[in-house]
């Protein structure tokens, strides 16, 4: 393709605000056309968004394995007669009495407190390989975000972090001592912690705005269905060491990763983006390229190679615009309080006092109905369904706090209903950041909102901690802040309906041109009357 001109010099005789209003309608010809061909969802769609989302079934099993694996594990005192018995009892503290006078219930090594001996270890010790993986899931954001909208793209980008995941988890299993762990948990965490974005961008970028949010559901189903199967596999190994749990779960993740790299297509609006043209037009159906097409895409692609020290310019593009910016602000902070709620209550299950095993199946089952009524919020606004949603888990979380140990089925039951809420709430959360930037930073967007959500995880283990004494260090305080970061919402605009931006250009002129009414819910070219449609449909196509 001829390096092409931009579209003011098409019409020169044009002015300014001709020219773009040219360009204006040139885009909305544009976006109407690639929306038009991924809007063909067949099963051959289908099956390629399951086939993304499955590395979601891996990524919730590695999130979640510590409730297993750092588990601290029941004992019972030793009946035979080179016991003191007469020191031992069920309410005994072991750290106040012999060694010899009690036995772990399972395995030995079946978790590593049993394993390393760290029954009587400070909390900061027992804490520290699950914050670990969160300090790791933080920086891996960081590093690794920008390489998704850049250089490597949605597809290499999601394979590359779940083969280095898969390996790091098979390694993690010649760990000596509990720093090493704590030093592979880490690594592991900043691997995965790409992989929930790229899916989430990838089955988003590739079909339609009809069908964005049903495909959305597909990746926290599968998210899960990995988070359910831990307590099978757990169970089943419940007579091994801590070792096998990883093995179970890392070596299917590492056959996945070869079926992704050769069976999974790259996103057409980031390929267009990067001005590669003709592997964009395989994947959209029923486009052809006009001179006039041609020249708009020239204006979107970058106009030199990237090179290493240009990979973060997506995140330079954010503090460029002060709306972006401000609105970053915002759903960085809204998403510290739902994925505190979000990721803590399944890691605080330890605390209800209930069997480990039941108690993450009723925990996961709760994302079966999540599913479902995130399904049927697709028609709702965005905003509104994540304050009912948040509200309802932050409620939940206090009433825990308040009712404690005094009735244990009541505390289940309101664990189990906040759970549902914060999942809820969290899977339109995810949803919504996607409508809220364009391509050229949704990869960026996205992996920050989960370094916001990541960064409150961080304090989690050590307030489950704290909780197993008092339920005001945990439930309280999860309860308090996903309800206090809901104050965000009302600075950020609604997003329902709306047709997927590709550059900051594009996203302010849209917004700028949506109605301050009701259909500001819908895109501008929805909203543009009969007459202006038809002078869109005299462009060339």
């Amino acid at each position: 393709m001829e390096p092409a001109a931009s579209v003011q010099t098409t019409a020169p005789s044009q002015s300014p605000s001709s020219a773009a209003e040219h360009e204006r309608k040139l885009m909305q010809s544009w976006d109407d056309m690639v929306e038009k061909s991924l809007g063909n969802f067949g099963w051959m769609e289908f099956l390629q968004a399951v086939l993304v989302a499955v590395a979601m079934f891996f990524d919730a099993q590695q999130s979640f394995i510590s409730i297993y694996t750092d588990n601290y594990p029941t004992w019972h005192c030793n009946t035979n007669s080179n016991s003191n018995t007469t020191t031992c009892s069920s309410t005994s503290d072991i750290c106040k009495i012999p060694r010899s006078s009690w036995s772990w219930d399972s395995h030995p090594s079946m978790t590593i407190i049993s394993h390393w001996g760290l029954e009587c270890a400070s909390t900061f010790i027992t804490g520290l390989p699950q914050s670990a993986f969160f300090i790791g899931c933080l920086l891996g954001s960081s590093v690794l975000a920008a390489l998704a909208d850049s250089a490597l793209g949605r597809k290499n980008m999601l394979v590359f972090s779940c083969v280095s995941m898969s390996i790091t988890s098979i390694l993690i299993i010649f760990s000596p001592n509990i720093w090493v762990y704590s030093a592979l948990k880490f690594l592991i965490g900043f691997w995965r912690s790409s992989i929930g974005t790229c899916v989430l961008v990838l089955l988003t970028e590739n079909v339609s705005a009809e069908w964005r949010f049903r495909v959305g559901i597909v990746e926290y189903f599968t998210f899960t269905m990995g988070y359910m199967s831990l307590p099978g596999i757990a169970y089943v190994n419940r007579s091994l060491s801590w070792r096998s749990l990883y093995l179970c779960t890392s070596v299917p993740a590492l056959f996945y990763s070869v079926l992704a790299y050769f069976f999974i297509t790259e996103s057409p609006r980031w390929l267009l983006m990067q001005g590669r043209v003709k592997e964009a037009m395989k994947i959209l159906k029923g486009v052809t390229l006009s001179e006039h097409n041609a020249n708009f895409i020239e204006t979107l692609k970058p106009k030199e190679k990237v090179s290493i020290f240009q990979l973060y310019s997506s995140v330079g593009e954010l503090f460029k615009k002060r709306w972006a910016l401000t609105r970053m602000v915002a759903v960085m902070v809204l998403g510290i309080g739902v994925g505190m709620v979000y990721f803590g209550m399944p890691l605080a299950v330890g605390n209800l006092g209930f069997n480990i095993y039941l108690a993450v199946v009723f925990s996961a089952l709760m994302e079966f109905p999540s599913c479902i009524a995130t399904y049927f919020l697709e028609n709702y606004r965005r905003k509104p369904s994540i304050f009912v949603f948040s509200l309802m888990g932050g409620i939940c979380c206090v009433m825990c706090a308040v009712v404690g140990d005094k009735s244990p089925g009541a505390k289940v039951g309101l664990a189990m209903v906040s759970f549902f809420g914060a999942c809820t709430a969290y899977n339109v959360f995810l949803i919504y950041i996607i409508e809220l930037f364009p391509t050229c930073v949704r990869n960026t967007t996205t992996s920050l909102v989960r370094q916001a959500i990541t960064f409150g995880c961080i304090f989690s283990p050590f307030l489950i901690s704290a909780g197993r004494r008092n339920n005001i260090f945990s439930y309280g305080v999860f309860g308090i802040v996903i309800m206090l970061s809901n104050l965000t919402l009302f600075g950020l605009p609604e997003t329902m309906g709306i047709v997927l931006c590709d550059t900051m250009n594009q996203q302010e002129k849209k917004e700028t041109y949506l109605s301050k009414s009701e259909t500001k819910q819908v895109a501008m070219c929805e909203s543009e009357t009969m007459d202006q449609q038809e002078k869109i449909g005299d462009l060339p196509v």
